[in-house]
């Protein structure tokens, strides 16, 4: 049997991303935002909501850019920490001991110890209640060689023990159960 429950953000798990902003190291902040996702491959497009009463929902608005930073099971603390301290009150990265670097097509920072970090501009912004949604073109990414097979070539995620939100609480991800178009492959004799 089932309960009805009143309408609520259950869709779950979700990224655990630190978004990063500003244009000077003056002004650079950090974001944790889990409400994130792609809305379009072609041309590569993100989403982020952002509260407007958020510090960096202004330098956001302002700059009309940021950068989204995957996080990590060993950056579970500061991902958190990120989220519950303002950026008006303390600088993030000096914080968290976390490492701002040169994006190449944003004035934003990238943050070096994630894994991955998605360069975007903002192309509109929805205002939809609580939140707005920064709809943005993903205009560069850097990927950590670490994660690269070099026999294979290919990028590997998983090896970085990605960090994801379920509702309240951070986890990594369990073992591998399948891959896209397993459930239909031809078996090999």
């Amino acid at each position: 049997m089932k309960q009805d429950w009143k309408p609520g953000t259950m869709i779950y798990p979700l990224p655990a991303l630190l978004v990063s902003c500003g244009s000077t190291p003056e002004d650079y902040n950090l974001i944790t935002v889990a409400w994130a996702g792609t809305i379009c491959s072609n041309p590569a497009m993100c989403y982020i909501s952002v509260r407007p009463e958020r510090h960096s929902y202004e330098l956001i608005r302002k700059n009309m850019e940021f950068v989204i930073n995957l996080t990590t099971e060993d950056m579970a603390y500061a991902t958190d920490w990120c989220g519950v301290r303002s950026g008006r009150d303390y600088n993030k990265f000096e914080e968290m001991k976390l490492t701002p670097g040169k994006a190449r097509m944003v004035a934003a920072p990238i943050i070096e110890e994630s894994p991955l970090n998605i360069e975007c501009r903002v192309k509109e912004i929805v205002s939809l209640g609580s939140h707005d949604m920064f709809i943005a073109e993903v205009l560069n990414v850097k990927a950590d060689e670490r994660y690269l097979d070099a026999e294979t070539g290919k990028w590997s995620l998983e090896k970085s023990n990605p960090l994801v939100y379920l509702h309240g609480g951070y986890y990594g991800l369990g073992e591998k159960i399948g891959k896209f178009g397993w459930s239909v492959e031809k078996k090999k004799d």
